[in-house]
């Protein structure tokens, strides 16, 4: 599977490394052709419905488990990966809350060096989503430059627009991922290619239309278009935060293929590197929206 949260472009585990996601081909009726390798594209495909255990005619549950190989991908290894990730994201927003102070005297000073961390994260993703292997170094500078924006960004909202707001945006987030979680699990949230396709055709169209507002923002003044405030700000804000949920589901579906087909081991940095994305684009959402909600009280 590709793209599975908001940055669009990060790649799902590799084909010739045994998991394909989606993106995986169905078993030929024939059966392999005279002198073909039958396990190509998949060593592990030999349930018919591997690809897909939600597709029409399929048995209802979890796909089936593919045999334990040495270097195999497990659900610790995502765990702990993202763990890492995600500690550094929090390690540098507390360095840059404290360290960057947004009061009238560093204000600039302080926006200046967090709007640069978040295109510098932006850059490294970029790198990341485009590399045919996962590169540790890479998705940690991404999540210490994140962890820096955040940082700044949450010390402004929490001191000029809504203090308090920041714990509240934490445990909203939080959340959000039990949530799905639970209901991933549960099978409440059923992982389809038609799923697959409305998300990314949902988040192509919100971050399109955010595109165009900042652009009227910027050139007109003001709020641009008024999707980030009053009435329309609090239900762009829902949106956002149901987008991100619905990347979670994707993520899940991708931890579990690549643990169900033995991905690398290696492959779980893409698994945490597009979690930490999927929560910083949902933290983010929250934030906007608790900030708007309190503004107009």
């Amino acid at each position: 599977m590709r793209s599975s949260n908001p940055v669009f472009s990060r790649r799902g585990f590799s084909r010739d490394n045994g998991y394909a996601g989606f993106n995986a081909q169905q078993p030929q009726a024939g059966g392999p052709a005279a002198g073909a390798n039958p396990y190509a594209t998949n060593p592990y495909a030999t349930n018919p419905y591997a690809t897909d255990p939600y597709a029409q005619g399929a048995p209802q549950g979890a796909p089936a488990q593919a045999p334990a190989r040495p270097g195999a991908m497990t659900i610790d290894d995502v765990v702990s990966r993202t763990a890492m990730t995600l500690g550094t994201v929090f390690v540098t927003a507390v360095l840059a809350w404290f360290l960057l102070p947004v009061d009238p005297a560093n204000l600039g000073t302080s926006y200046g060096i967090g709007i640069g961390a978040a295109l510098v994260a932006f850059v490294f993703a970029m790198i990341q989503s485009f590399k045919r292997k996962a590169s540790p170094a890479l998705i940690l500078l991404y999540a210490a430059f994140e962890g820096v924006f955040l940082g700044v960004i949450s010390s402004a909202v929490s001191t000029y627009v809504s203090p308090g707001v920041v714990p509240q945006a934490v445990l909203g987030t939080m959340a959000v991922f039990a949530g799905v979680l639970i209901a991933y699990k549960m099978r409440w949230i059923r992982v389809t290619r038609r799923f697959y396709g409305f998300v990314m055709a949902a988040a192509l169209g919100f971050v399109l239309l955010m595109a165009v507002n900042l652009l009227f923002a910027v050139f007109g003044g003001g709020d641009g278009l008024g999707f980030r405030s009053g009435g329309l700000g609090i239900l762009f804000g829902v949106i956002g935060i149901i987008l991100g949920a619905c990347f979670l589901a994707l993520d899940f579906k991708q931890v579990e293929d690549g643990v169900t087909y033995g991905a690398p081991r290696e492959e779980s940095w893409l698994a945490a590197f597009g979690l930490t994305m999927t929560l910083v684009w949902i933290y983010l959402e929250f934030l906007r929206l608790l900030s708007i909600l309190q503004g107009d009280d």
